[in-house]
């Protein structure tokens, strides 16, 4: 999880870095040129290339339109607000997952997850501070970025079902690969990353892969309850590290409706964790003569 968070703070600062000369199209290009070759690669010499199928396509395009709709909102954002909003803004998806989850899953919402729901609207609005200051558009954007990001975590369960890592990692960057290409050459010319602008590019291609890893494997070393508290270590790291690098100021609103997401969010896998082990106490019993 460690490894997950210095990949995800990474991602942001190549995204500030390389901002300023490729547009988020091109940034997405380039990330998933980078990431197709090296899906492809290890899955030929693990021998895991003969899982990619095409039983699931409409999933995997709707579930990767999602998400480069959210990865470039995200990167864009990056760009124009403090990088503690975005990632507090960010760190809503997983209350948007409860929210489609109940709409589009059939999972129950219980109690919990409404209190959950509530609190993290309030650390939302604290964050914002409707009312003292107008919305930006980087606001708005960081706050889509989250709930397009819930949709493809949605569609990803779905996918899970029957569809190996490999296979949704295929398709994840060929997909938009497609899709960054479409939108970078609308105007019948991409830019070309810079010397300077194309170490960054990299960052940003291996940290989406590396994030995405970790985390993966963090999953299954350990508990949720165990493994998603370390992930709330992203915001205060990117706060630090946004004062240091580009001179922002830790505003007292923005730490304080973050800690009301991360909260309520930490309330979730709480709860999810104990009906878990409840489940499989029940089960256990259930088998004994």
């Amino acid at each position: 999880m460690l490894g997950a968070v210095v990949a995800f703070t990474a991602m942001a600062i190549g995204g500030r870095e390389a901002g300023g000369e490729l547009n988020t199209f091109e940034l997405m290009t380039y990330r998933s040129a980078i990431g197709l070759v090296l899906v492809v690669s290890i899955a030929w010499l693990s021998g895991t290339h003969t899982q990619i199928r095409v039983n699931r396509m409409p999933s995997h395009i709707l579930r990767n339109v999602s998400h480069f709709a959210g990865q470039n909102l995200w990167l864009w954002a990056i760009t124009v607000i403090p990088l503690a909003q975005v990632f507090a803004l960010e760190f809503t998806s997983p209350l948007w997952v409860v929210v489609f989850a109940a709409l589009f899953l059939g999972e129950r919402l219980t109690w919990i997850k409404s209190v959950a729901g509530i609190l993290g609207f309030i650390g939302i609005l604290m964050v914002l501070q409707p009312g003292t200051a107008p919305i930006s558009l980087g606001m708005v954007a960081a706050g889509g970025a989250a709930i397009f990001f819930a949709i493809t975590a949605i569609f990803t369960k779905r996918l899970t079902s029957d569809q190996s890592i490999t296979c949704i990692l295929f398709w994840l960057t060929a997909i938009q690969l497609g899709l960054g290409l479409a939108f970078s050459l609308y105007d019948g010319h991409i830019t070309l990353p810079s010397s300077a602008a194309l170490p960054w590019v990299i960052v940003i291609a291996l940290g989406g892969l590396a994030a995405h890893f970790c985390l993966t494997s963090a999953l299954t070393l350990a508990p949720a309850s165990v493994v998603i508290p370390i992930d709330f270590v992203r915001l205060p790291a990117i706060a630090i590290l946004g004062v240091i690098l580009y001179d922002e100021t830790l505003q007292i609103g923005i730490l304080a409706g973050a800690a009301l997401i991360l909260g309520a969010n930490y309330m979730n896998v709480l709860s999810e964790h104990r009906r878990s082990r409840n489940t499989s106490r029940t089960a256990r019993t259930a088998r004994v003569p």
